[in-house]
């Protein structure tokens, strides 16, 4: 049977989750008239116990020396952490895992000719910053699990280094094959970009950050400023992360214990060519170095020069070795049993480890969910026990690929996947606006919690600046209309770059990422100008958001640990498949438009030709047709999670009049289940295409931007990367999906009126 298309459906989804908003108004969600009075009161003292200044106090220590993966004083922050969480009456451990991370013994980028200049590869102290002095301490300014290598040739400017530029170079008549090429940081992940040249047949790359994007251009620099200073380097993991996060000579399973005789050529996430970063300072005298054509205006940056694509005269010798060792990574986890149902874990984690001393990425997310913790202690002290087991993490080697969460997730599969109801995230945060992204079967539940925060600024709710804010930065009337009209506030799409992706995107576990971001990009991060002077001169100097960013997360927590019935909401997530739904249609529909174009310009002479006749220019060859898709299956799909949603919501509606749980708590337990259960109804067990570790069929990092969310992964870049033989079968691979999770949405209502197994 073929539903009504979705969208016939959405004036009434829209009704219905202004009814569904209305009625949560008296209690919050999930919890009976006999338990919301009780539940509020808790929050009510919870959400007046996080303290600025200890979060201050928090941050100072943390960062107060570099504590990389494997450092002493990452070890001896894990020690410290572990006595907070004790200190505050909490049952904490330390798990620790063994893996492969490597750091530099040689680094060089040399121009060798027109004229000669050595890279500093060095970030200068600043004056008055007494951490930026650590230098014996500080790990040097390199990519990890860049491979070892020893190149020289001539260099290419690529701009951002993405497939889309490489197009252009195409049309320019320049192949890197054989070249070395220097790309911006920015428009990817920064792993994306050695991957995609060492695709194209580069033998090596270098990457800086153009103060256009990250420097003097966008404000002024540090000390002066909060931006990145001429020297400023941004460090960072490239290892293949889209393919599989975590140690890379472990893939799926917990490197629990030190492999002796491991063999390097077991990690499959390591670059194919050398990668090091270097700053604008050091980046100049090799583009103004560069010949060949002008580069596009899209492309050039804010050095004061003429940007040329190249390739040479520049020529420049890249030289890597590292270390390859394996190290220990701490986890350090603690737990607040639960009263009623110990075995439904909520979890919520951040990581500690740093490039260097990271005062905002991450110990600034880290500070306040230790200040969340000491509140949740002293409530236990009060009385308060919550009804679901909490979990507790401060994960180690994030920065390097999600290490500990990842290596802790594959060790803890099972139990997680039969225990885990959601785990919620914080990592890097500033002072602004709220950032959420996650399950959109949580989003009721953000913008319940938002709306109850106040802003430290503005001294109106959390909730309402993020809309205001958005609503500003709208970039059309209709998403400034749908922003304004649509009741619950939306939240992002998870793609990845933090701790949740083993939990969403491994696992299948409804996951969340809160933050606060500024207005402004850019700064100090992954440098050694990341620390406590510059956060308490640049950022939340107060520490007040990090008292919001506490509350915030501290407020989830307790709302899903404390739930009669989980506050999982199924309309959003439904508005929003909907709504990928329309994206993917525009999208083939914009391939065939651009294909058709550029099919009747080369047949018209090539007219853009003409227009760019001072380069050179090489013509394209025409893109393949472009079919019209069948979405059928994913539009049937869509319309049956709108029914159960409705069907949902009415029967948790006529639950909660009822008013107690306990005539059949049983009952309660299996919805329970299901709900818990049911982002994994989202997962298929062979995995996305490419990379099976991956097995989220709604949201996943996309396979050529790393960070960034591609919804409907399978279907979505088959589109975009032209294979188009690909996308019906992955569009019924995802339309089966989401119509397993339909089912299940259904089974839990049936189960909320009241009907038997046997009945259903």
């Amino acid at each position: 049977m073929k539903y009504p298309p979705p969208m016939q459906n959405i004036s009434f989804l829209a009704s219905l989750v202004l009814w569904s908003a209305a009625a949560t108004v008296s209690s919050p969600r999930g919890f009976l008239p006999d338990t919301a009075a009780r539940q509020s009161q808790w929050e009510k003292q919870y959400l007046a116990l996080p303290d600025a200044s200890v979060i201050r106090e928090n941050d100072r220590v943390l960062s107060a020396e570099p504590h990389h993966l494997g450092s002493p004083a990452d070890e001896k922050d894990a020690q410290w952490i572990l006595s907070r969480f004790r200190e505050w009456g909490l049952d904490a451990t330390i798990e620790t895992f063994y893996v492969l991370f490597p750091t530099p013994k040689e680094r060089i980028v040399e121009m060798t000719s027109p004229t000669r200049y050595r890279a500093v590869l060095e970030e200068p102290p600043v004056a008055g910053d007494p951490t930026t002095t650590q230098t014996d301490r500080q790990l040097p300014t390199y990519n990890a699990y860049s491979i070892d290598g020893d190149v020289t040739a001539p260099l290419v400017y690529v701009n951002y280094g993405v497939p889309a530029d490489y197009e252009r170079l195409e049309r320019f008549g320049i192949d890197v094959r054989g070249k070395i090429v220097i790309a911006r940081y920015g428009q990817s992940w920064r792993g994306i970009k050695p991957k995609v040249a060492a695709e194209h047949g580069a033998v090596g790359c270098i990457l800086y950050s153009d103060p256009r994007d990250d420097g003097y251009f966008a404000g002024d620099v540090y000390p002066r400023g909060g931006f990145r200073p001429e020297q400023g380097v941004q460090r960072g993991s490239v290892a293949d992360m889209p393919t599989y996060p975590g140690d890379p000579l472990t893939p799926g399973v917990g490197a629990t214990q030190k492999r002796e005789h491991w063999k390097l050529s077991d990690a499959k996430t390591l670059t194919r060519i050398p990668v090091l970063p270097i700053s604008y300072g050091d980046a100049r005298p090799l583009l103004a170095a560069l010949e060949g054509p002008v580069a596009p205006a899209e492309w050039r940056g804010a050095l004061p020069l003429t940007y040329h694509v190249g390739p040479g005269p520049a020529q420049v010798h890249l030289k890597l070795a590292f270390d390859w060792k394996i190290v220990p990574a701490h986890d350090v986890i603690a737990r607040i049993p639960g009263s009623t149902w110990p075995d439904e874990w909520v979890i919520h984690g951040n990581h500690y480890d740093a490039w260097v001393n990271g005062a905002q990425d991450p110990i600034s997310g880290q500070a306040a969910l230790l200040e969340e913790a000491r509140a949740f202690g002293t409530l236990l002290k009060k009385g308060w026990r919550p009804r679901r087991t909490i979990v507790l993490c401060a994960w180690d080697g994030e920065e390097e690929g999600l290490m500990g969460s990842t290596e802790w997730v594959e060790t803890h599969a099972d139990e997680l996947r039969q225990k885990a109801v959601a785990y919620l995230n914080t990592d890097s945060s500033d002072r602004g606006f709220l950032a959420a992204a996650g399950s959109h079967s949580l989003e009721a539940l953000v913008n319940e919690v938002a709306s109850e925060v106040e802003d430290p600024e503005k001294k109106i709710s959390i909730l309402r600046r993020a809309r205001l804010k958005k609503i500003d930065a709208a970039k059309t009337p209709e998403d400034r209309k749908e922003i304004r009209d649509r009741e619950l506030f939306r939240i992002g799409a998870l793609g990845s770059g933090s701790d949740y992706t083993p939990f969403l995107q491994h696992l299948g576990i409804a996951s969340l990422n809160f933050s606060f971001e500024p207005d402004d990009g850019g700064g100090v991060y992954h440098s050694i100008y990341d620390d406590f002077a510059w956060y308490t001169h640049f950022a939340d100097t107060d520490f007040t958001f990090g008292r919001a960013l506490a509350q915030v997360s501290g407020a989830t927590v307790m709302r899903l640990s404390d739930a009669d019935v989980l506050p999982f909401e199924f309309t959003a997530l439904a508005d929003t498949v909907a709504k990928y739904i329309q994206e993917l249609q525009k999208l083939a529909k914009e391939k065939r438009e651009a294909a058709e174009e550029l099919s009747r310009q080369i047949d018209d002479g090539l007219p853009q030709a003409v227009a760019d006749a001072r380069q050179p220019f090489v013509p394209p060859q025409p893109d393949p047709a472009v079919p019209y898709f069948d979405f059928s299956s994913l539009e049937n799909a869509s319309a049956a999670l709108t029914a159960a949603a409705r069907e949902y919501e009415l029967s948790l509606a006529k639950f909660r009049e009822k008013g107690t749980a306990s005539e059949n708590p049983a009952r309660v337990v299996e919805i329970n289940r299901l709900l818990r259960t049911s982002e994994r109804a989202l997962t298929r067990a062979e995995g996305l295409p490419r990379r099976p570790w991956f097995v989220h069929y709604l949201y996943a990092p996309g396979f050529y931007t790393g960070y960034d969310a591609k919804t409907m992964p399978t279907v979505r870049e088959s589109i975009e990367e032209k294979q188009y033989a690909e996308v019906n079968r992955e569009a019924v691979r995802t339309a089966e999906a989401i119509s397993k999770l339909a089912s299940q949405v259904r089974e839990a209502a049936k189960l909320l009126n009241g009907e038997s197994p046997e009945r259903r």
